[in-house]
């Protein structure tokens, strides 16, 4: 007899789960409270231009072409991915650039004009990164932590590799100059780290990023979600749109199936589940013990900041910004003490998307797409009024900075613009606190420390995403996907 799943929420870790369930033979539909597809990777069009919510540096292409080879298919023919190069343009105040990348003859000339005795450290600490790469991604990044023992059995390689270290800490054993040390440890706040608490253990994005280079999908980070859209329903899945979930219904410690606003009920052998985890527990399952037990301990853990994101259509192609680039500010360790201690400073780093510079298709003809992110305090730690002039003063600022720094007359060729803040992340996406990331990735909540792949009471109610093991960032949460599917198949 056919087993039947639904998952909630078509986000990246929904889609990945949903494909592995259905390719496996599991009738699975997907239910998206939204009007489109993606979760936090939303996208608007305005004006002709096209713009991503983000995330926008996909890495490791292998783990997505994995989701069409399940059912013998080629990721080719839904996604095009266009290399990005250099990786990262980095900036400082002083005018400083630093082109990161995986050409290793030019990044060894990048860090000598910085500090040429720490072209040795980077050797250094790049075998660092491959070891805890291949211990904390390959071995670790697709495994379901569902006990204490499993947790014991994984320590013994993440100490060797002082896993209770940060990531700036590391860093900072093997290179000198102050600006290499942001340059190899910011990527953390790509998946809601703070640097300076993050575990050792993130040092292994560089490889991931060395060693599979950084992708972008022609027609933006949304054509990679349609791609698996396309992908889930040729192989005969089932996605609602524009429906939110309600409720997870259960008898017992069983969950039956789910309920939705428009009231449309379907009833599942399991369910799994890409929401908010706080949501998910505290609102979908209020009428189980267990939703309000576990709201409760995860009211007491620490959350990811959010993110202020400008969006902003512009003539002309502006081909000196790379695709990617992080502009530092003024301060870095005051910055990230202020960020994730609940001070919304006047000062910020930037990262600034031009996706238009790989793929011109993201603007009309003669413009360029970009965004401009800011993190920023959760609702939480600090309050602002977002939607209000506050939100409206903090864009007009982040836009005078990227003209200053690097797009002169950038305000005299604005053709549109938009902000999303934490608001935002709060209401489109029952974000709790309005996070960008889910739960924090410190040392304490990680691994079995995080929310579990599958329910301790409830048996057949799974979870997916940022906030489960090993946490965000896209192959994260296709990893996760894939540590899920394995639970949930062994239910046939």
């Amino acid at each position: 007899m056919t087993r039947r799943a639904i998952v909630i929420g078509a986000g990246f870790g929904g889609l990945a789960l949903a494909i592995r369930l259905q390719s496996a033979g599991v009738e699975t539909t997907v239910i998206e409270a939204r009007d489109k597809p993606g979760g936090r990777a939303y996208h608007w069009q305005r004006d002709g231009f096209t713009f991503d919510a983000g995330p926008t540096v996909i890495t490791d292409p292998p783990c997505l072409q994995e989701l069409w080879a399940l059912s013998g298919q080629d990721m080719a023919t839904d996604v095009d991915l266009m290399p990005v190069m250099p990786f990262y343009r980095l900036n400082w105040p002083d005018g400083t650039n630093f082109d990161y990348s995986n050409d290793e003859a030019a990044l060894r000339a990048e860090i000598a004009k910085l500090h040429p005795a720490d072209v040795d450290g980077y050797d250094r600490f790049l075998t660092y990164s491959k070891g805890v790469y291949e211990q904390g991604y390959v071995k670790l990044g697709a495994v379901a932590f569902l006990d204490f023992a499993s947790m014991i059995r994984a320590a013994p390689a993440l100490m060797k590799y002082q896993a209770w270290r940060s990531v700036y800490s590391i860093v900072s054993s093997y290179v000198a100059d102050e600006r290499l040390r942001q340059a190899l440890s910011f990527h953390t706040l790509l998946v809601g780290g703070n640097p300076m608490t993050t575990s050792a253990i993130y040092a292994l994005i560089h490889t991931i990023e060395k060693e599979g280079g950084v992708w972008f999908a022609r027609g933006g980070t949304n054509a990679l979600v349609s791609g698996m859209v396309r992908l889930f329903e040729r192989i005969g899945g089932t996605l609602r749109l524009g429906d939110p979930v309600t409720k997870i219904d259960t008898t017992g410690n069983r969950a039956t199936g789910v309920t939705t606003v428009g009231g449309w009920y379907a009833d599942a052998d399991m369910v799994g589940c890409n929401g908010d985890l706080m949501h998910s527990y505290k609102s979908l399952l209020a009428d189980h013990p267990r939703g309000a037990k576990v709201a409760k301990s995860l009211a007491r853990k620490r959350w990811s900041p959010s993110l202020f994101v400008v969006h902003f259509g512009v003539k002309g192609d502006y081909s000196d910004i790379a695709h990617h680039s992080i502009l530092f500010g003024p301060r870095y360790k005051g910055l990230l003490d202020d960020i994730y201690g609940g001070v919304v400073p006047q000062d910020f780093s930037l990262y600034l998307h031009h996706p238009s510079i790989t793929d011109p298709g993201m603007a009309p003809p003669g413009h360029s797409t970009f965004y401009a992110l800011a993190p920023v305090a959760h609702l939480g730690k600090a309050q602002a009024d977002w939607d209000g002039a506050f939100g409206d003063q903090f864009a007009d600022a982040i836009l005078d900075e990227v003209e200053r720094r690097v797009a002169p007359d950038l305000r005299a060729n604005l053709v549109t613009r938009f902000h999303y803040t934490p608001a935002d992340f709060g209401r489109d996406l029952s974000a709790h606190l309005g996070s960008a990331f889910s739960l924090e990735p410190v040392l304490w909540q990680s691994a079995w420390f995080r929310a579990h792949n599958r329910d301790d009471v409830i048996s057949n109610l799974y979870f997916v995403g940022a906030g489960t093991h090993p946490g965000a960032g896209i192959p994260g949460v296709v990893g996760s996907a894939k540590a899920t599917a394995q639970l949930m198949l062994e239910e046939i």
